[in-house]
């Protein structure tokens, strides 16, 4: 058995057919990510799915941009969210309320989670496109099944009309994921298509949670499809990076306007603003205040 691999996802082709894959692995971004807050294990395991989510819908952006997976509900779970860039850097962070995770024998720490009962009732699941140029796009549906995996297989079916399987794992230590699509029909007929799907789908049913978080993509896929013409391409580098900075803080301060910003002054010096995702602290004292709202500073972007 040779190593898994670490942060990284692949797409995978099968010859003379109208079916592509992805299949991806993280581990040392995840474990930034989980060391920067002590999350519930059922959480934990859940941002692992999330990001693994971020990082397969990001393989359809074909321009530069973030693309963001995002649940919100009324439960104890009120709001988790990962995003992936179009350059392969995520993040992710999730709000819950803490005093209901403290029993370690309570349902919300199951695993594997039921996200019903995390999400509560009239969860919805938003999928959000931001490019750096052009018109920010987002799809919501509600949340229907219980993991995550069935949340994008219903939303790829009702917004992007392309029949698409997901099988997403997480153990607090490695995340892994898998993707098969059936594109628009140029290869095969619609009965083969539909047949050659149907088949592939059942074989991929059968990947253990152990194997998928065990194998290296290559043992996966020739443990799945070994009797089918199946084309791996070369692996993208997937990392943990935030997109915070003094200046986006700054910007951000400037939103809430000179009289309001003055009076935050007024009770704190200086101003203090974290960064939920990687907790950096940005530090704004009266001097710069001053500077930030004054008509011959430069435009802050």
């Amino acid at each position: 058995m040779t190593k898994p691999e670490n942060d990284l996802r692949q797409r995978f082709i099968f010859d003379n057919s109208d079916i592509r894959g992805e299949i991806l692995s993280l581990q040392g971004s995840y474990q930034t990510i989980l060391g920067q807050t002590n999350y519930p294990p059922a959480i934990a395991h859940l941002l692992g799915e999330f990001l693994a989510g971020a990082c397969l819908l990001s393989a359809t952006l074909k321009f530069d941009g973030i693309i963001s997976l995002q649940a919100s509900g009324t439960g104890p779970l009120s709001m988790i969210m990962a995003d992936c860039t179009h350059h392969h850097d995520i993040r992710a962070i999730a709000h819950y309320q803490s005093e209901l995770f403290e029993n370690p024998d309570s349902s919300l720490n199951q695993i594997p989670y039921q996200l019903h009962e995390l999400l509560g009732k009239n969860a919805t699941l938003a999928v959000t496109i931001d490019p750096t140029k052009g018109e920010r796009y987002q799809g919501i549906i509600p949340v229907e099944g219980n993991t995550l995996s069935d949340c994008l297989t219903n939303y790829f079916n009702q917004s992007e009309q392309l029949p698409t399987r997901i099988w997403l794992q997480a153990d607090k230590r490695r995340v892994g994921a898998l993707l098969l699509q059936a594109l628009p029909t140029e290869l095969q007929s619609p009965e083969e298509k539909q047949q050659h799907w149907h088949h592939l789908s059942l074989l991929a049913q059968t990947l253990s949670p152990a194997e998928q978080l065990q194998l290296s993509h290559a043992e996966q896929l020739h443990r799945l499809f070994h009797e089918e013409s199946l084309r791996l391409f070369p692996p993208s580098d997937i990392r943990f990076a935030c997109s915070c900075s003094a200046e986006r803080t700054a910007t951000m301060l400037r939103a809430f306007g000179q009289q309001e910003v003055t009076a935050m002054l007024e009770d704190t010096d200086p101003i203090e603003v974290s960064c939920q995702f990687c907790h950096r602290l940005y530090r704004f004292d009266e001097d710069e205040i001053k500077r930030l709202f004054s008509h011959k500073s430069p435009t802050l972007h």
